[in-house]
C-alpha cells in the first residue's frame, strides 16, 4: 500500500467525520500499523499539499494537515461510491462528453485517468458515457485545457451500450477474486499485514479494516456504479458489496477507537515486526 493512497484512505474513511484534520504524529502513528515508515507518509503529504489535496494547518497539538474544499467534494463521492450510499436510479439517458482533441500526451493521459475515476467510459478518443453527470469532469476537462460539449443522449439498448463500453465479465471475475482475497486477509490477516500479531486488538482491526478498505477502493477505477437494470441479473458485485459492508461495520468500532487513540495522542508506540504466525481472526471480532 502506496503512503498517498493510505492517506487518501484514512481521511475519507476516519478523519473526515473528525474535522477533516489531524497532527502529523498522528498521521504517521496511523499510517504505521499499515508499514508505511514515517518519512513515506511526510513525502506523500507534501505531495497531497502541492496537488491540492490538503493544506497544513495549526492544531493545538502542534503542526497538522487537513482536507481542502476540492479534496472534500471528492473523498465524498467516492464515500457514495464505496459504501453504494449513492442514489443508483437511473432516468434513461446517458451523460455524453464530446472532447476537442487534446495536444499532449500527459493532459490526454491525465483526462482519460480522470474520467475513468468518474464513472465514465470510452466510446471512442473523444466521446465519454456515464450514467451519471458528474460535476467534477467539468473542472477536470476545464483544469486540462480541454474543450468538451455536453449532452444527455436517450439510447433504444442501454443494456447493450454498458457491456460493450465496460468489460462487465471482466469486472464480475474481479469482484469474485476480490471475495477471496478479503476472505484470506480475514482469516489470516498476516498473510497481507506482517506485524498485526503483536498489535493490541483495536490496531489490528483498525490494520485488517484498513486493507479491506483500500482494495474495495481499487473498484472506483473500474466500476462506474452502473444502475441495477443495466448490470445482469446474477452480478457478482452485489454480494461483494454486502460481503464488504458486513465486515467493514463489523471492524468499525475497534478501528474507531485506535484512530482516537492516535489523535488523542494515547495509542502506544508501533511494536516491532513478530516472529511467528498464528490465525488472529477471533481476535479482530467473530462473524
Amino acid at each position: 500500500m502506496h503512503a498517498r493512497s493510505a492517506l487518501f484512505d484514512l481521511f475519507g474513511d476516519h478523519l473526515r467525520t473528525r474535522g477533516d484534520r489531524a497532527p502529523v504524529a498522528a498521521l504517521v502513528r496511523l499510517l504505521a500499523p499499515l508499514e508505511i515508515a514515517p518519512p513515506a507518509v511526510r513525502t506523500a503529504v507534501s505531495r497531497m499539499v502541492r496537488q491540492g489535496w490538503l493544506e497544513p494547518v495549526r492544531l493545538e497539538s502542534g503542526p497538522g494537515y487537513a482536507l481542502t474544499g476540492r479534496a472534500r467534494e471528492r473523498l465524498d463521492d467516492a464515500a457514495g461510491r464505496i459504501y453504494r450510499t449513492r442514489e443508483a436510479t437511473w432516468d434513461g439517458a446517458w451523460d455524453l462528453l464530446v472532447l476537442d482533441p487534446v495536444a499532449h500526451r500527459s493532459a490526454r493521459d491525465r483526462v482519460r485517468s480522470g474520467l475513468s475515476f468518474l464513472g465514465y467510459a470510452a466510446l471512442s478518443d473523444s466521446t465519454w458515457i456515464s450514467p451519471v453527470a458528474s460535476p467534477e469532469a467539468d473542472r477536470l476537462l476545464e483544469a486540462e485545457g480541454a474543450g468538451f460539449a455536453r449532452f444527455r443522449a436517450q439510447d433504444g439498448a442501454p443494456a447493450e451500450r454498458a457491456r460493450s463500453a465496460w468489460d462487465l465479465d471482466r469486472l464480475s471475475a474481479a469482484y469474485g477474486a476480490w471475495r477471496r482475497f478479503a476472505e484470506r486477509l480475514l482469516d489470516d490477516p498476516a498473510s497481507e499485514l506482517a506485524g498485526v500479531e503483536a498489535a493490541a486488538p483495536d490496531e489490528r482491526a483498525f490494520a485488517v479494516r484498513s486493507v479491506l478498505v483500500h482494495e474495495w477502493r481499487k473498484f472506483l477505477f473500474t466500476d462506474p456504479g452502473l444502475p441495477a437494470v443495466l448490470l445482469p441479473a446474477d452480478w457478482a458485485g452485489h454480494g461483494a458489496a454486502t460481503f464488504f459492508a458486513e465486515e467493514a461495520a463489523r471492524l468499525q468500532p475497534a478501528a474507531s477507537r485506535f484512530v482516537d487513540a492516535c489523535l488523542a495522542g494515547t495509542a502506544p508506540d508501533a511494536p516491532d515486526p513478530p516472529h511467528p504466525h498464528a490465525p488472529v481472526r477471533d481476535q479482530t471480532g467473530a462473524r
